[in-house]
């Protein structure tokens, strides 16, 4: 019997051309990412500049590691797992009044925080949706990290369970649980605001 081959997505093969010294494919990866990981960031520091700073550092560090990666499917878990790691060195190193800094939302992010607002509020309620996603933008900030990590990665970034626990260093059922507990504390913190979860179970 011949051994499956491995899993070789879009991801994998441009990972496979950087390895052989492809510009260009490195320059495809950028542009596939750059949008995704500043969202990320910014969802968690709430830093414009520092999000755009950590994504280019994320960047470079995917690019300078390639040869540490093994094209078996799971780039993704891979990349945010560093740039994961890079923001928790960022954070410890800033003040708490820099993490805290009002910084005013740019309009490409209202669609995925639209999208974030369907998973914690009901159809009814989403009449607003745009004040609503605001709110929950809030909201997120009080989670603890690991929670919120989660969260933003699964709902904003697009992380299948398997690659958030790639990310995070975990257990898929330990990403499921994380995941769970960010929308049951979203869900009461929007209710104590008259503010309706969805009915269907997570």
């Amino acid at each position: 019997m011949t051994e499956p081959e491995p899993v070789t997505n879009n991801d994998d093969r441009l990972m496979i051309e950087i390895q052989a010294g492809n510009s260009c494919a490195f320059e495809e990866l950028v542009d596939c990412y750059q949008a995704p990981l500043i969202g990320f960031f910014f969802r968690n520091t709430r830093d414009r500049q520092m999000s755009e700073d950590l994504t280019q550092e994320t960047l470079l560090r995917v690019y300078n590691q390639s040869w540490d990666y093994l094209p078996m499917g799971r780039f993704r878990g891979w990349m945010y797992r560093i740039a994961r790691n890079l923001m928790i060195d960022s954070i410890r190193r800033q003040s708490h009044d820099a993490l805290i800094r009002a910084v005013q939302t740019r309009d490409e992010d209202d669609n995925a925080l639209a999208r974030l607002v369907g998973e914690v509020v009901s159809p009814e309620d989403q009449t607003h949706v745009k004040e609503l996603a605001q709110i929950v933008d809030n909201l997120l900030q009080q989670l603890p990290e690991l929670q919120r990590t989660t969260f933003v990665m699964h709902h904003y970034a697009g992380l299948t369970l398997s690659e958030v626990a790639d990310a995070t260093e975990t257990t898929t059922s330990t990403a499921k649980s994380r995941l769970r507990l960010a929308r049951e504390k979203l869900q009461e913190k929007l209710l104590s605001r008259g503010v309706r979860g969805p009915a269907e179970d997570y």
